[in-house]
């Protein structure tokens, strides 16, 4: 669905605890809904300043005026690689252009942070956020390329050289 009217989203880097609080439960809310909350998803949701942006990466807030209504993570693994992780949209703004906005902003934002690559782990139940990597360029690889990914829900794995 292209939307008629792009939403007039701001995207910035997380900078309050209201902020990990949304970052929390955008993402609480489609993980509980599809899969199961699992344990190396609570180590970042309860903590991003320590698991995510303490090693050098960013989580992205996105807001619709006050609201705020998306979110991603740039999780460092070494060597300029990334993981793009945990990517959420609330519900009632999905298929509208948030998270094109959303990736787009992230792939930026790794550029800025000096990564050469991203990385993804994401499901065949999530086939609209496979498209959505797909066309921004992810390509699919072998599991194994990207190494072991900490999420049972995991079958879909792709990469973007930066």
């Amino acid at each position: 669905m292209t939307p008629t009217h792009p939403l007039s989203l701001v995207i910035e880097p997380i900078s309050s605890a209201e902020d990990a609080q949304a970052f929390r439960e955008l993402n609480e809310e489609w993980i509980s809904r599809l899969f199961t909350l699992e344990e190396a998803d609570r180590a970042q949701l309860n903590n991003p300043g320590a698991r995510i942006v303490g090693p050098g990466g960013t989580v992205l807030i996105a807001r619709l005026g006050v609201e705020r209504v998306g979110c991603v993570a740039l999780v460092p693994t070494g060597n300029g690689v990334f993981e793009l992780s945990k990517m959420a949209v609330r519900p009632a703004l999905r298929g509208h252009g948030a998270g094109r906005q959303l990736i787009l902003a992230a792939i930026d934002a790794a550029t800025g942070l000096g990564a050469r690559s991203l990385f993804l782990g994401s499901s065949t139940k999530l086939p609209n956020a496979v498209h959505l990597y797909e066309s921004v360029g992810f390509t699919h690889v072998p599991a194994d390329r990207i190494g072991p990914m900490p999420y049972a829900r995991a079958d879909v794995f792709m990469e973007l050289p930066l």
